[in-house]
């Protein structure tokens, strides 16, 4: 591999700011601020607004889509439907 082509790759700690959970794993961030981890070592710390821990579609606080809804409307639109074969 050469050297000083690829970024470093090490252990960054990401903190969602929404929900206050913290996340250990490895980046090429190179963030400024530090925490120590629950292993008592000193790591980087890198906030973020929105991770699963937070965001609605793995919380289950997401908003249900009305898809039949869709479907209808397209098809009156388009005039799709029996076996016309979607002439219209």
């Amino acid at each position: 591999m050469k050297k000083d082509t690829h970024p470093d790759y090490g252990p960054v700690v990401f903190r969602d700011t929404s929900s206050g959970t913290s996340f250990l794993t490895r980046s090429t961030l190179k963030p400024t601020e530090t925490v120590v981890w629950e292993d008592g070592r000193t790591y980087p710390v890198q906030n973020v607004e929105v991770s699963t821990a937070s965001h609605p579609f793995w919380t289950g606080r997401g908003r249900v889509v009305d898809t039949e809804g869709r479907v209808e409307r397209f098809r009156r639109r388009y005039a799709v439907g029996g076996g016309s074969g979607g002439a219209a």
